[in-house]
């Protein structure tokens, strides 16, 4: 593009696309990404009680969008691991956020400056991992959109996508948590590179690969420290999926006349109910306070009488055999 010649920045993107993310970005990765593990609600007594369910809760978390991918493509789902000088680079870190002596590096990587590189830092290897997933799809699936899009998607956010199953290794069932169910702004800037690198990768999108890779690192990297400076977690497509929504999924119903129909028979019914129920009630109420006294059946009396009658007659006839 012109633009980036007028404001010199196609050496930076081509520097961009030629920079190595081991050791040091890879290292941002996992720290940040097990620091999201120990702030997880329990996380910290899983970790005393049992340390193996922690690291292998830590591994899904930094290696879970390869495993997710490989799994989607048909390949080993622990070729991730195969690679022993990143998960033993993991599991120091791993070992060091939640077993270090009073919790000195889990502090320091806190502190919020520092937390500002290491965010920045990791979003930098999303955009190489949602790149990498769209690759490694267009190479097996050149005419596939939305293969490219789903593998890039899962390579970028998959330890949020498998969270449930990460959950479950800690003893945790939580469904609700789903990312489908309510996506987080990483699963959804994740979503929107697929896409872009997606239709850059089969030539919809005319932009070189470069560019689109310094103008979605920049855009993720910023985005994020605003986030983190201001406190905020509202999504800034907010207004934009709030519009789609209203536009899209929330018209009149086909079946809304069925539905008022079938509220207003069951209110009749409620009222009706109701009503019968209170007429009830005021009529026992009146009769208590008119005598409180219980009504006798005809039966009822008529037996009574007819016992009394045989009585009397009994009665006379002994006093007669006295006599």
């Amino acid at each position: 593009m012109d633009l980036f010649g007028v404001l010199h920045l196609d050496e930076l993107s081509h520097g961009l696309a030629n920079l190595s993310m081991f050791p040091y970005f890879d290292m941002a990765h996992y720290i940040v990404s097990v620091m999201a593990l120990r702030e997880q609600p329990g996380a910290l007594e899983v970790s005393r009680v049992s340390p193996i369910a922690c690291w292998f809760s830590s591994m899904l978390f930094c290696f879970g969008g390869a495993v997710l991918s490989g799994i989607m493509l048909a390949e080993p789902a622990i070729a991730p691991l195969s690679n022993s000088t990143s998960v033993l680079l993991a599991s120091i870190i791993w070992y060091l956020v939640f077993y270090c002596p009073m919790d000195l590096v889990y502090c320091c990587a806190a502190l919020l400056p520092l937390r500002l590189v290491l965010s920045g830092m990791k979003e930098v290897t999303r955009t190489w991992k949602v790149l990498g997933g769209v690759t490694q799809a267009h190479s097996k699936y050149q005419d596939s959109l939305l293969v490219m899009i789903a593998i890039g998607w899962a390579r970028g956010a998959g330890g949020g996508l498998i969270s449930n199953f990460e959950q479950l290794v800690r003893g945790v069932w939580k469904p609700e948590t789903n990312e489908l169910l309510k996506m987080s702004y990483p699963t959804k800037i994740t979503l929107i590179g697929a896409v872009l690198f997606a239709l850059q990768q089969t030539h919809y999108l005319p932009l070189q690969k470069h560019h689109l890779m310094l103008i979605y690192t920049i855009f993720t990297v910023v985005n994020k420290s605003r986030m983190m400076l201001t406190g905020s977690s509202t999504s800034p497509f907010a207004g934009i999926e709030s519009a789609i929504y209203k536009t899209l999924f929330t018209g009149c119903s086909p079946y809304a006349a069925l539905t008022d129909d079938i509220k207003r028979a069951c209110i009749d019914n409620s009222t009706t109910d109701t009503a019968t129920c209170t007429s009830t009630t005021k009529e026992s109420s009146e009769n208590g306070a008119a005598g409180n006294h219980t009504p006798v059946s005809p039966d009822k009396g008529q037996s009574g009488s007819l016992k009394a009658k045989e009585e009397s007659e009994n009665a006379e006839t002994s006093c007669k055999k006295t006599d």
